[in-house]
């Protein structure tokens, strides 16, 4: 079944996760023509969530972390990076110029680590999004070194705690009063503090990094608190930004991210959808009935999965595209706490903190909006969050009952 796509097929621009997932829902569908993935590291589609645990604690290394992607009839495209789209010529242009033509396209092309801020970072500096960041990071890290972490988010603390399991020292700053703060609030953030206390981390908090320097073979950073730290190594940690820069001119709407509609369908800067583009995962911007911007993007594992499989079907059939309104969902380990999350806890406006004991090391707070639950962050109790996300999931369902009966 591939009679839309004869000829030139389908092209998915990212050898992601979000990339792959879309390349295994077409053929699961039934699409069996010529099916492209060009991707700019060299590497196939790989397993990122343990980049930041396993892999850096020398646990897996990178066969560990492959996905499986034989027997799907993909010409890879590997090492050679997006720099352009041509929707009118139905072409993308790669790195050395090379045009690839395409009858329907998939954009997976995921999120790159903002860097720091300065104009020429130091050496012995390091971001963590990639394999080959990971294999420089692992081999900067001494066990009679120190380790400066600069922002306590999911990337951070992550670092922050495999590098503590490895004996290194670790000092972590971080802007907010808590770790991970605009994420899950305040009382969750003072938890996460705590275990990074316990574990003999200098953590500051309400405390930037002014600036960076190299002295011999040391990075020196200069903190807002008046103090001066010295590190082996430091991990810029500031978070992450769509990768739309090869769509600049294309007339895709990419303000923070490619801005899709429900069904995962990219949207040209006057609101329609293109032809046959559809986008999947970090990169993708995209409106849920509970957010109220018009779009949000997450960086969730669950996320490039669950949306890779509505762009598939968007793709391939567009007379009846399907809806993407999950319940989002994350995980965290962070020294032997396993942290769960659904929904949306960062757009709470209150929260019931039913448990939280950094003895015990477990946690379960939910998050209202409104009076109505939209999130919930455990720790230790996996068992838990399973109620939570059904609560959510039939919340959910309700609300696109509703939309339908009102023909919206």
């Amino acid at each position: 079944m591939s009679p839309r796509f004869d000829g030139p097929g389908i092209v998915v621009v990212g050898a992601s996760l979000a990339g792959l997932r879309t390349c295994t829902a077409l053929r699961r569908l039934g699409y069996d023509g010529r099916l492209t993935v060009i991707g700019d590291e060299p590497h196939p589609p790989y397993d990122r969530p343990p980049l930041s645990k396993e892999f850096l604690a020398g646990r897996a290394d990178g066969a560990d972390l492959s996905l499986p992607g034989a027997g799907l009839g993909i010409t890879w495209q590997l090492g050679r990076r997006a720099t352009g789209l041509d929707l009118t010529a139905r072409t993308v242009e790669i790195d050395d110029g090379a045009l690839f033509p395409f009858g329907g396209l998939v954009i997976a092309t995921g999120s790159a680590a903002r860097p720091w801020p300065a104009p020429a970072p130091p050496a012995g500096v390091h971001t963590l999004r990639g394999l080959d960041d990971a294999r420089s990071l692992r081999a900067a890290l001494r066990r009679d070194g120190r380790l400066l972490v600069i922002g306590a988010g999911f990337i951070g603390s992550e670092v922050t705690a495999t590098a503590r399991g490895a004996g290194v020292e670790v000092t972590l700053v971080e802007p907010e009063p808590q770790p991970l703060r605009r994420a899950v609030g305040a009382a969750a953030g003072e938890f996460l503090a705590a275990l990074h206390r316990r574990a003999g981390v200098d953590l500051r908090t309400s405390t930037k990094v002014l600036s960076l320097d190299r002295v011999r073979e040391h990075t020196g950073a200069r903190l807002s608190d008046g103090t001066d730290v010295t590190a082996t190594a430091a991990v810029v940690a500031l978070g992450s930004a769509p990768s739309t820069d090869w769509l600049t001119g294309s007339g895709l709407d990419t303000t923070e991210g490619v801005l899709c509609d429900r069904h995962a369908r990219a949207l040209l800067r006057d609101g329609t959808p293109a032809t046959d583009v559809v986008a999947a995962g970090d990169v993708a911007r995209w409106p849920h009935p509970w957010a109220d911007t018009p779009g949000i993007t997450l960086g969730h594992w669950s996320h490039a999965t669950e949306q890779a499989e509505i762009a598939a079907r968007s793709l391939l059939f567009p007379e009846t595209p399907a809806d993407y309104r999950p319940v989002p969902s994350f995980w965290s380990d962070q020294y032997d706490v396993k942290l769960r999350s659904v929904g949306f806890p960062a757009l709470a406006d209150s929260v019931d903190v039913r448990e939280n004991d950094p003895d015990t090391r477990r946690l379960d707070v939910a998050y209202y909006r409104h009076g109505r639950l939209i999130g919930a962050l455990t720790g230790n109790r996996v068992a838990r969050i399973a109620a939570y996300r059904s609560r959510l999931a039939t919340d959910l369902e309700g609300e696109a009952g509703a939309t339908a009966a009102a023909g919206r």
